[in-house]
């Protein structure tokens, strides 16, 4: 299964090196160097990764064959792909990689249908389900373990208590909201249970 663990953001420097949006909750597994990814458009790979370090908060890549800013700033927003094993779980058993919740249906504890997920959108802060209701306007709910109290994959179903406000109120409706970037899924892990709060691969 191909998945998403990082787009390509800005040049770094004038050594090759570049910004990445990771993905993933396991960037030293999936970006670390000497790994060769897909790339979309595939055009632009594969990439293999030659160096990897953290600067104020990012991390940047260089790859091999790239060594100035003008072959960094051509793989700006390129996509890259890793070819990860279906059956693949993350180390923690509270945490979810995003193709597992993709699509699961959203209930409340009562049983009532919310929707169903079409994406997840990792943030620094949290992350978010973006859930589909029924009549297509789309509401994010905050993936921790306050609201999301289970996730049930053999049900294929997430159960959310969620506070007043977060499923009526405008503020949190997007009719409409960027379904993502398509060809490929993304990555992502997620926590929802006794442990602590969700967290998720931006993979």
């Amino acid at each position: 299964m191909q998945l998403v663990v990082a787009r390509i953001g800005r040049a770094h420097g004038i050594k090759g090196e570049v910004t990445v949006e990771v993905r993933t909750d396991e960037p030293e597994l999936r970006l670390g160097p000497g790994a060769v990814l897909a790339t979309e458009p595939a055009s632009t790979g594969p990439l293999t990764i030659e160096t990897g370090r953290v600067h104020s908060g990012r991390l940047l890549l260089r790859f091999a064959g790239v060594s100035d800013r003008t072959g960094a700033e051509a793989l700006r927003n390129t996509l890259l792909i890793a070819e990860v094993d279906p059956e693949d779980m993350p180390e923690d058993p509270d945490e979810y990689y995003d193709h597992q919740l993709m699509d699961l249906d959203v209930v409340l504890a009562d049983g009532t249908e919310v929707g169903r997920i079409t994406e997840i959108t990792h943030l620094p802060s949290q992350d978010l389900f973006i859930v589909e209701r029924p009549d297509g306007t789309e509401v994010m709910i905050p993936f921790v373990e306050e609201i999301v109290t289970e996730i049930d994959l053999v049900e294929q179903r997430a159960v959310i208590d969620p506070p007043p406000g977060l499923i009526d109120g405008d503020a949190v409706i997007a009719a409409g909201t960027d379904g993502g970037d398509g060809a490929e899924a993304a990555e992502g892990t997620g926590g929802a249970g006794p442990d602590g709060a969700g967290k998720g691969e931006s993979s």
